[in-house]
Order: structure tokens, then C-alpha cells, then sequence
């Protein structure tokens, strides 16, 4: 589990993300700060992980709430993020395997997300873990100044798996 120590390599991790503008729409770096207030403000029911190798963190992931309504309370919505040197190392699947046995050990029964379509390493990644493509998000958003695609992935988890 991430802890507010790791707020640093997470955000680092997160802002090489964000500026290699291939795995989300935000565009404004986060701050070791700014990722230490989401980890202390969260909710327990919503996990962060981290995947480290050598003492440092090289990967995280986590899940949050997809829908407030309470028929949506076991589908959560997460997101993964490798440290660009690791990329390619089995991070990625490591955190996200850690993150699919949080969110089981809570009564989640559902993760989702949306990948940008020439993502392809996070496709394959995600195919690995179980996850599966149900459709695509036709100009989903703009990022700077573009519109963007998205493909949607799910897997199901737990009691719903079965």
C-alpha cells in the first residue's frame, strides 16, 4: 500500500505521465504535496499501490469511485502508471496485480478505465491482467487542443468473476 513517503515518486511517476501525453488528459504537473493530501484524504475503501525495486517506487496504481449512486458502490475506476526506465520490466503488471487483490479484499467487483488507443504497451499490459476491451469513447476529450479516442477496458473481480 502507497503511504504519504511515497508521495514524492508517485508524483514524480505521474507527472512523467502526464507530459509524455500518452496515458491521460490532465496536462498540469502534481506536486509531492498535492499527492500527499489525495493519499491522507482518501477514503480506505480506495487503494493505492506502489511497486518498488531497489528501495524507490516505479510504479503505482489505484483504484477510486466511479459513480457515487450506491448500485455502482463495487465498480471502481483505477489508473497505473510505470516510471518511464521501468516501462516494459513487469511493473506495471506487478501493480496492478496488487492493486486487483486490494480492491477483491474490499467488495469491489469491477474495474474500469479508458486507454488512449495507441497506447498500446498499457493495452497489452491490461490484456495480460485480465482486462478486456468493450468499446471505444469517439473523441472522448481534447488534450491541448485535440480530440482524443478512448478505448474502455473492464475486468471483473471477485464475487462477479465467479
Amino acid at each position: 500500500m502507497a503511504a504519504e513517503a511515497d508521495a514524492e515518486a508517485i508524483a514524480r511517476i505521474y507527472n512523467e505521465g502526464i507530459a509524455d501525453r500518452g496515458a491521460t488528459f490532465e496536462t498540469e504537473p502534481r506536486t509531492p504535496g498535492d499527492i500527499a493530501r489525495g493519499l491522507r484524504e482518501r477514503p480506505p475503501r480506495w487503494p493505492t499501490v506502489v511497486v518498488e525495486r531497489e528501495g524507490g517506487v516505479i510504479a503505482w496504481a489505484s483504484a477510486s469511485e466511479y459513480r457515487s449512486r450506491p448500485c455502482y458502490a463495487g465498480v471502481a475506476e483505477f489508473s497505473v502508471y510505470v516510471e518511464r526506465d521501468a516501462r516494459g520490466t513487469g511493473a506495471g503488471r506487478a501493480a496492478m496485480e496488487a492493486l486487483v487483490r486490494e480492491c477483491e479484499g474490499r467488495g469491489i467487483w469491477k474495474l474500469v478505465s479508458r486507454v488512449f488507443p495507441e497506447n498500446e504497451p498499457s493495452r497489452k499490459l491490461l490484456a495480460k491482467v485480465g482486462f478486456r476491451e468493450v468499446g471505444t469513447y469517439r473523441r472522448h476529450a481534447k488534450l491541448d487542443g485535440a480530440w482524443r479516442d478512448t478505448v474502455i477496458v473492464e475486468r471483473l473481480i471477485g464475487e462477479a468473476a465467479r
